[in-house]
């Protein structure tokens, strides 16, 4: 393919490098007369391992010039990818002036251009920039759209300063969102030669993922790093302890618990992230990350209350009352507080939960809900269709694959406020339905 780079940084000179190693040709546009003259010299304009010979074996074969017109880049060009900087703002949201500007330049020059055109975006940017904000001043400046020839695609990368070039040749997966086929098939062109899957999402999922990967890498260094400080007031090998941690494949580092939904409860996540703030605390260690899990947890419980008081006053119906499916621990249940809250509110209830019992409950367990809902048994209803009957509004905790079978034929159009995650619910007739997440 004849691709046109646009931002010649980290990114862009990487893109740019590996790209015409897989054997397309490729122009790096920049407004730096520097990075041009070192790129067509066959100097790579930023440090990072390996890339200068990438760089001059690209240049050498000819797959791999710089200029400073974009209208060059764009008629010379079938695919533009746009990499140039976001960078934050003072008041942290990331500043787009850039992007903009690359975008209005690249539309103008479509005006003159015969023939179809891609533009890729791969800048990290908020959710919605690449259809909400891109799509529009491309289509504004060059008087196209989708039916004649203009395709857009959001394209994240995934390289990491230091070791880029390795991450290019072998990454987890290539993810392209796009409005149309067209965009995608782009995309998917330009990574021939990668061996790894392809994946088509929208470009709000792609833009997404992108900036909640970063967030999650800063949570686990923010993670780490408290649990270092921790252990090691402790007299614990905290080193040790995080190679064991990392070692569990099967919870700590999976997918595991990172469906979002409710909030967590039960005897151990709550109880254990609450003694280790208590450890810091009694040694005078401060964790603001780990200290702030549990106020996030209640916000999350606060939250379905809201949702529930946007409804008005009308009797709740609450499947689910244990912490987890399958279970009836009741221990630092989400659902317990939430009961707890709507009856300070003066909510009337009612709870079904197949597998809680007030007659079987034994020990914590019981001594845990007596405390915190006196006479809770009274709120409990044996039966799913008795507790569905005469409530204003369901409350979809948790429930088995027979109780979503009688909450289908069961809703009458009352509003459902789902916790579980059951998007196929919002697809019944007549269901006002809503979640959280």
């Amino acid at each position: 393919m004849r691709i046109s780079v646009f931002g010649m940084g980290y990114v862009g000179t990487v893109s740019a490098a590996c790209f015409a190693e897989l054997g397309h040709t490729v122009i790096g546009v920049d407004v730096s007369s520097g990075k041009i003259d070192m790129i067509n010299r066959g100097l790579s304009p930023v440090v990072e391992d390996g890339l200068d010979e990438v760089v001059a074996a690209a240049v050498k074969s000819g797959r791999l010039r710089a200029v400073a017109d974009t209208q060059t880049a764009v008629l010379q060009s079938d695919i533009s990818l746009i990499s140039v900087g976001t960078p934050m703002s003072r008041t942290g949201a990331p500043m787009l002036d850039a992007l903009d500007a690359v975008v209005d330049d690249i539309g103008a020059a479509l005006r003159d251009k015969n023939g179809g055109h891609a533009v890729v975006l791969r800048s990290t940017v908020p959710p919605g920039t690449t259809e909400g904000r891109m799509l529009p001043a491309l289509a504004t400046k060059s008087g196209r759209d989708g039916d004649n020839g203009l395709a857009v695609a959001f394209n994240p990368e995934f390289l990491r300063e230091g070791c880029s070039v390795k991450d290019f040749r072998h990454p987890p997966f290539t993810i392209a969102g796009a409005p149309t086929t067209a965009g995608y098939n782009a995309v998917e062109a330009l990574y021939r030669g990668i061996d790894a899957p392809f994946i088509r999402t929208s470009t709000g999922v792609a833009e997404s993922v992108k900036c909640l990967s970063n967030a999650f890498h800063a949570v686990k260094i923010a993670f780490a790093n408290e649990a270092g400080v921790l252990l090691k007031s402790l007299g614990v090998d905290a080193q040790e302890a995080m190679r064991v941690f990392c070692a569990d494949h099967q919870l700590n580092i999976s997918p595991a618990y990172l469906r979002p939904g409710f909030a967590f409860g039960g005897s151990c996540l709550p109880k254990d992230v609450s003694a280790l703030v208590a450890l810091a605390k009694a040694g005078h260690i401060d964790l603001p990350f780990l200290s702030s899990v549990m106020r996030a947890n209640d916000a999350h419980i606060d939250r379905a209350l809201q949702a529930i008081l946007d409804e008005g006053r009308r009797k709740v119906a609450l499947l689910g009352l244990a912490f987890k499916p399958g279970t009836d621990d009741l221990r630092h249940s989400p659902f317990v507080y939430l009961v707890e809250r709507l009856i300070g509110k003066g909510y009337e209830l009612a709870i079904f939960d197949r597998n809680v019992h007030a007659s079987r409950l034994l020990g914590k367990n019981r001594e845990f809900i007596e405390r915190e809902i006196p006479h809770f048994d009274r709120l409990l209803i044996a039966d799913l269709r008795r507790a569905l009957d005469s409530a204003g509004i369901i409350v979809l905790g948790h429930a088995s694959g027979e109780d979503l079978a009688v909450l289908e034929a069961d809703h009458n159009g009352r509003p459902i406020l789902d916790l579980q995650g059951v998007p196929q619910l919002a697809q019944l007739p007549g269901v006002r339905y809503r979640s959280l997440c």
